[in-house]
């Protein structure tokens, strides 16, 4: 493009970050650069890997911003990909937690399991490999150090207090300092000093033996051996009980694989695995996605993180703002090569997956865009109607980018302006409401519409598009054989067949779309009925206004129960008799 190669005339030799664009200017990748100049520049020259031209094809316009440094150029990126999230970036946004302990910030201290880390001055511990491990580690804490258990304090004392696990600050004075020396000891035994509390176990039960006070000395024998229980189930992979994080990567074809192992108090207890495409120098995403890591509210910083060494320390640090080691030798170097292997084993792995899924996916998007000669529909929206012979007539949309479900932008619609069971006018208004709404928004459009039917939906949809509206998106008809299967697609004017072969992955995204839109449409569509029928016999009975019906609606919840049920049911919600009689009479007739 003209406009493209004059903008890239004259980009700067300075660092700094870019901003790639699509022809809608939505922002679809950012990325950094010590040269803006040659960096950006590369995208567009020389050779590159399918998943790269994919990217380039799409972009239409970029802008830039300079930064004084390298480090700048990096805090700057991962601030823009949160801001933009394209759809080309890494982004660390997975529902992945983990537990940790937590020791409350509070006149009375609790400990608590929780898997969100909140700056309140609370003291966290953790991670755990799951609520198991966290839920063991909290029961035998809960039985050395009696901290309060209950959220709020009661009026008298419960069963923890009765059983020796909290002091009861609700009825009885419990002193700063007590507390204070609890959360001493707790730490110190998450800290690692669990063999410290053993060795003041020992000392106390064989105290309680001379004084021949068994009892006391089994409970000792006892908590000593439930120590060992919980604290032996992890195995030690070094000895000097520090937390740290250990970072290792693997790349090849274009993708990265980060293996994250979590070492706590010596031992490796979880890991984190990540798989994404880079576009960049692999150690330039490694440090992105290394900055990114610890913005999650569920990753704690430990007291050291190891990387490679071709990893660049200075910014390392600055990013984790931690220490960072890299290990030349000995134990730490041995993990570090432990989890490099991983990483390499785990992208291998999935490489077959992320082949398969990308001729599910994109793949099969470009080539229906061959099919039809048009651009490759990214995104493409799709609608079906659904009704009984006229009656609570519905419509749905769906959508999907670059070949899966966009659920965010699915759309539910109650035809407003037909009457009987007429499906081409309905599609008319669907269509017209939901671009219409685009327009006025500024939004940006989809790149194909599909519609569930043939060539008179076709037909109904375009009119509106284009005779409308003025709109030059392109529509094709979703067609479907004496099977209600997908048998064909309808394109152009006049109407004619684009031949799929049934065995290629375009027919196969055709067949999913319409699928989807047909499900979700019957969905709402049976939701819209069984609402209407339930509340209109309730309208139609006398006493029952909005109060009464809402109580109804909540208490029965369906046709069915409120059938099944007694006239004594109807009048313990406050019915009159003569009302809850009409209502069963009406029930009975339908």
């Amino acid at each position: 493009m003209p406009q493209l190669k004059e903008k890239l005339a004259v980009l700067p030799e300075q660092p700094g970050c870019y901003l790639m664009k699509d022809k809608h200017g939505t922002v679809i990748y950012v990325g950094k650069a010590k040269i803006l100049k040659n960096r950006v520049r590369s995208y567009f020259t020389g050779s590159h890997d399918g998943k790269t031209q994919q990217l380039v094809s799409q972009i239409h316009d970029f802008e830039y911003i300079i930064t004084s440094s390298n480090m700048e150029a990096l805090i700057l990126e991962m601030n823009l990909i949160k801001k933009h999230e394209p759809k080309y970036n890494v982004i660390l946004k997975d529902d992945k937690s983990y537990p940790y302990l937590k020791i409350t910030n509070e006149t009375h201290p609790r400990l608590i399991t929780t898997r969100k880390i909140k700056k309140d001055g609370g003291k966290y511990f953790g991670p755990y490999p799951n609520a198991g491990a966290a839920n063991e580690t909290k029961k035998l804490l809960d039985r050395l150090y009696p901290l309060r258990k209950c959220r709020t304090l009661p009026d008298r004392v419960c069963l923890y207090y009765h059983i020796g696990q909290c002091l009861a600050p609700c009825e009885f004075e419990v002193g700063q300092a007590t507390n204070q020396q609890m959360v001493s000891d707790i730490v110190r035994f998450l800290n690692n000093g669990h063999q410290d509390v053993k060795k003041e176990l020992q000392e106390k039960m064989e105290k309680a033996a001379e004084e021949l006070n068994f009892e006391r000395a089994k409970e000792m024998r006892d908590q000593m051996q439930h120590i060992d229980q919980v604290m032996e189930k992890q195995k030690m992979t070094i000895n000097d009980h520090k937390d740290r994080d250990v970072f290792a990567y693997f790349y090849d074809k274009g993708w990265m694989c980060v293996q994250v192992f979590f070492v706590r108090q010596g031992k490796l207890i979880e890991r984190d695995v990540s798989i994404f495409p880079f576009y960049q120098a692999p150690e330039e995403d490694f440090l992105t996605f290394l900055g990114q890591f610890y913005l999650k509210e569920d990753h704690l910083k430990p007291k050291e993180v190891l990387v490679p060494e071709n990893i660049d320390k200075e910014l390392a640090e600055r990013l984790v703002d931690t220490k960072v080691i890299q290990p030349k030798r000995g134990q730490k170097r041995e993990l570090l090569q432990l989890a490099e292997k991983n990483a390499e084993q785990a992208l291998r792995e999935r490489f077959a997956l992320i082949q398969r899924d990308e001729e599910r996916t994109i793949k099969a998007v470009e080539e229906l865009g061959e099919m039809l000669a048009i651009d490759v529909p990214h995104r493409i929206e799709a609608f079906d109607n659904s009704n009984i012979q006229g009656t609570d007539p519905v419509s749905a949309m769906v959508s999907f980018v670059d070949g899966k479900p966009f659920k965010k932008d699915y759309r539910k619609y109650k035809v407003k302006s037909v009457d009987g069971p007429d499906d081409y006018a309905s599609m008319k208004e669907v269509v017209r409401r939901r671009y219409l709404r685009l327009l006025k928004e500024k939004a940006a459009l989809p790149d194909l519409i599909l519609v569930d039917g043939g060539k008179g939906q076709l037909s109904a949809a375009k009119s509106v598009l284009e005779d409308e509206l003025g709109l030059s998106v392109p529509v094709a008809g979703m067609a479907k054989d004496e099977k209600h299967k997908t048998s064909e697609l309808i394109i152009g004017e006049p109407a004619h067949v684009v031949p799929l072969p049934r065995n290629s992955h375009a027919f196969y995204l055709l067949q999913r779309i319409q699928d989807e839109v047909h499900r979700f449409a019957v969905t709402f569509h049976r939701q819209t009925r069984k609402k209407n029928m339930f509340t209109s016999i309730l309208d139609d009975v006398p006493g029952i206004g909005e109060k009464r019906k809402k109580l109804l609606l909540k208490h029965f919840g369906s046709m069915k129960k409120m059938k099944e049920a007694s006239l004594d049911d109807l009048q313990r919600l406050s019915l009159p008799e003569n009302v809850a009689k009409e209502l069963v009479k009406r029930l009975q007739d339908n």
